[in-house]
């Protein structure tokens, strides 16, 4: 019988919440799940800084952070592109059909998109490219969205994209339980401001909606779906639920107890999820449900986070630090407190030179060139909304205002309680396989699961992968091209 990969992208998640979860919530898919699964712990794989737009690229294209170089939103990656390609253009080359949602750095899409089952690029594109193009009012609502909301919830409805995507709603999969949730989730927040935070699972259980519909309806041998809805949760309030992880808490009993539940909550969400794909997977054997996260995270601090310090203005702090003109760069996608740029080459070396002397907090500005003038930028320090000579250029007070910087109040006071480790989770569950499974989850590098998937379909796996040593399918592959 010719295989078949559902592979659910559960950001940043580790064995200890899944857990943890499982044991407060015995009747949950999880927890039937888990049992007949292949478990592993996967292990990151980059040198650098993990970071998501780091490590999903190593997990997706079999190699690390320092061969394919992909370190942020609106990189160029043409070159990676070329000589790293991901495991889903991989595939569909080889002629194996592909489904695509979310998954990062899938904007810009590749030239052949109408030859995809599907294809929605990830949360963070810069157009509302999509296909099929009844996907689009959908992109582009996510789009506006996740734009509005990058650290603090906009509780605010962009109207004219809503109303574009209502109407095709119902065409695209968006379930009416899912709409009674979020009817559900707009009443608890005019009672419980605080719950506008859960409006980010929300937007991953649409987003699921979406993706389960075009795979039921188009059966692709290979799809992805990524949320990052559980991630997003664990940063803000993983000292919520787990106080005895710190020496020092200093958010107050009303934070840990307003945010007890956050964790759990999402979890929740996800186990929908994957409930609903494990149930895909018994009435279609062929295919397996993979469930991966490209790393974990771990407890940080749990202090109070008053304002974060945000660049607002990128045009207006290149032109004071380094004179570049309005027509001389290009914001690029970036997640909040980052902030990515492209500047002209005119422009390139009086960048890097000025972004070397800028200190905040008596700490050099954290920055990352690459290639065709492109910076990523990392702010967000806390704190600084009366600290009047935090920031510095070439030694000199600047007033932030006058850089285009502004101290953001943090609506939930929350830190990051929690951030990345190199432990995440893999669990392959596969209908047909009913041997009993070990009680350890070994080690696996996240650089066998692209091998692994390859694999499995028959597909060569190129030179600069390495075996999936660990992965290694006892299934005989089939040939390519009878997808």
């Amino acid at each position: 019988m010719t295989r078949r990969i559902m592979l659910f992208e559960l950001n940043e998640v580790p064995w200890r919440i899944v857990d943890e979860f499982v044991a407060d919530h015995p009747t949950s898919a999880l927890a039937r799940l888990l049992p007949r699964t292949r478990c592993y712990t996967s292990i990151a794989a980059d040198r650098g800084h993990l970071s998501p737009w780091t490590t999903w690229p190593t997990v997706h294209r079999g190699v690390n952070d320092e061969q394919h170089m992909i370190s942020a939103f609106g990189q160029d990656r043409a070159e990676a592109d070329k000589c790293f390609p991901p495991v889903w253009q991989l595939l569909r080359s080889a002629g194996v059909s592909v489904g695509v949602c979310g998954s990062l750095h899938s904007f810009p899409p590749p030239p052949d998109i109408d030859g995809y089952s599907f294809y929605l690029p990830d949360p963070f594109a810069t157009e509302p490219i999509a296909h099929p193009e009844q996907l689009i009012p959908f992109q582009e609502f996510q789009l506006m969205m996740v734009r509005a909301s990058a650290r603090n919830v906009d509780t605010a409805v962009p109207r004219d994209a809503a109303l574009k995507f209502l109407r095709t709603s119902h065409r695209i999969g968006v379930r009416a339980g899912t709409f009674a949730a979020l009817a559900g989730q707009l009443a608890s927040e005019r009672r419980r401001p605080w719950l506008s935070t859960r409006r980010r699972s929300m937007q991953a259980m649409v987003a699921f909606d979406v993706y389960a519909k075009s795979l039921s309806d188009s059966r692709p041998a290979f799809s992805s779906f990524f949320t990052n809805h559980v991630a997003s949760a664990m940063h803000r309030y993983w000292a919520a639920g787990h106080p005895g992880d710190y020496d020092e808490i200093g958010l107050g009993e009303d934070w840990m107890d307003r945010y007890r539940e956050e964790v759990p909550w999402a979890m929740a969400r996800a186990d929908r999820m994957i409930g609903r794909l494990a149930d895909f997977a018994d009435e279609n054997p062929d295919y397996e449900l993979w469930i991966a996260s490209s790393m974990g995270q771990g407890p940080t601090m749990a202090q109070a986070l008053e304002t974060q310090l945000y660049l607002q203005d990128p045009g207006r702090f290149l032109q004071e630090v380094a004179g570049v003109p309005q027509d001389g760069w290009s914001r690029r996608p970036a997640m909040n407190p980052q902030c990515n740029v492209r500047v002209a080459p005119d422009h390139v070396a009086a960048v890097d030179q000025a972004l070397r002397t800028v200190t905040v907090a008596g700490q050099p500005l954290v920055f990352r060139p690459a290639a065709d003038g492109f910076f990523s930028m990392d702010w967000g320090q806390p704190n600084l909304h009366d600290v009047p000579d935090a920031v510095r250029v070439a030694g000199v007070v600047r007033d932030p205002g006058e850089l285009g910087l502004q101290a953001v109040e943090i609506e939930e006071r929350s830190d990051t309680t929690a951030y990345h480790v190199p432990d995440g989770v893999l669990a392959i569950y596969d209908p047909q396989d009913t041997s009993a499974k070990p009680g350890i989850r070994r080690d696996v590098s996240v650089l066998e699961v692209a091998p692994a998937i390859l694999h499995t379909f028959g597909v060569t796996v190129p030179g600069y992968m390495q075996e999936p040593s660990v992965l290694r399918r006892e299934l005989v592959p089939h040939s390519v091209g009878t997808f």
